[in-house]
């Protein structure tokens, strides 16, 4: 199920938000209805927490985890870093990293077995990174941006690429992640999908303006529907052999 919503007018909610099977973390200072969409649909399998990072709410933009761990960068407090490790459950690992391109977000893609990441990420990240999400780690660009984290969106299921990507390196980025990738928009042609679109294995949130096409789009490609068809037809069966009988 895909679903719609925005962040005080602002439809990138990708940059407010952090989805993975295990958790989702989200900014502090939204609408009570930013957090009831994510609540009604998360809250009874993974926990939603609340937080900041370094003081800001750009929690998506500055940090990256899997159902295995979360990395946040140096500037995060010790009072945000405990405050996220008593929310999480005991067997995540929650590490701070030293990191120039602070914005980890932006400059890491990852699901729960592959990461892509900026060709100038420290080599030292790269192996906490390998270590504390249990990850592959492949130095990738996404249509010649380096900006990986914030031009593609990825779950266990398949990926969603920048537009401009070439069918070549859809097809290159698809055989190191092992999933299948396609290349597509969010937010009426926004460019930017991690900005726009938070995904994990049954469920994403995209911003307000995604339009129908690019909802059925991140429907099919991360499976979202997979159950949702036949039951309907199911219905609509049975409801019409009701009313011949």
């Amino acid at each position: 199920m895909a679903l719609r919503l925005m962040f005080e007018n602002n439809v990138e909610i990708g940059c407010f938000s952090k989805l993975t099977n295990a958790y989702c973390l989200v900014a502090i200072g939204g609408s009570e209805n930013f957090y009831s969409v994510f609540e009604s649909e998360l809250s009874e399998v993974i926990p939603v927490i609340h937080t900041s990072i370094a003081g800001c709410r750009i929690v998506g933009r500055l940090t990256v985890g899997n159902r295995n761990g979360l990395l946040v960068p140096s500037s995060t407090t010790d009072q945000e870093l405990q405050q996220i490790r008593n929310s999480l459950p005991d067997k995540i690992k929650v590490q701070r990293v030293e990191e120039r391109l602070s914005a980890l977000g932006n400059v890491i893609a990852c699901n729960d077995y592959v990461a892509l990441v900026h060709p100038d990420l420290d080599r030292e990240t790269e192996e906490i990174l390998a270590d504390a999400l249990k990850v592959e780690v492949f130095r990738q660009t996404v249509a010649d941006n380096v900006l990986v984290g914030s031009y593609c969106a990825l779950s266990n299921q398949g990926g969603l690429v920048h537009p401009k990507t070439s069918l070549a390196d859809q097809d290159e980025l698809s055989s190191l992640l092992q999933v299948p990738l396609i290349a597509g928009t969010v937010n009426r042609g926004s460019e930017v999908i991690g900005g726009g679109l938070v995904v994990n294995d049954w469920c994403a949130f995209c911003g307000i303006d995604t339009t129908s096409t690019e909802l059925s789009v991140i429907e099919s490609i991360f499976k979202l529907n997979e159950a949702a068809p036949s039951t309907i037809t199911s219905t609509m069966r049975d409801s019409l052999i009701d009313s011949m009988t």
